[in-house]
């Protein structure tokens, strides 16, 4: 079992930064890609990010790309979100899962095992 513990999430307003983070206990944190999802009120749950075992290799969203930035510090097994320029759309619980194998690009749910409980990221416009 792999337990996510999210944190960083609050109230910015919009322009602002935050720094996500999610650590990871339990077995096999080290060679699965790790990635960052969001659900906002009445939307579906979609990918933000993503970052390969090692860290060398990131996937973005669109909608996030050029202001977020994914990364990992294996040694504290755990994994960061950069948040910058922060838009009121931005606006989410923010979630960090482990994927099955080591794809950072999957983007769909399905293909991440373990979950994190979740952090809200609240950006005033």
């Amino acid at each position: 079992q792999v337990q996510l513990v999210e944190s960083g999430g609050g109230l910015v307003r919009a322009g602002g930064s935050l720094r996500l983070a999610c650590a990871a206990s339990g077995r096999t944190f080290g060679y699965h890609a790790m990635g960052w999802f969001r659900q906002a009120p009445g939307k579906e749950r979609e990918y933000v990010a993503g970052v390969n075992w090692s860290g060398s290799s990131a996937y973005y969203a669109d909608s996030v790309k050029g202001r977020f930035t994914i990364s990992r510090d294996s040694a504290k097994n755990t994994v960061y979100l950069q948040m910058n320029s922060l838009k009121f759309e931005d606006t989410a619980v923010y979630y960090c899962a482990q994927h099955r194998i080591n794809d950072p690009s999957a983007t769909q749910a399905y293909n991440y095992a373990y979950w994190g409980q979740g952090t809200q990221v609240t950006v005033s416009s």
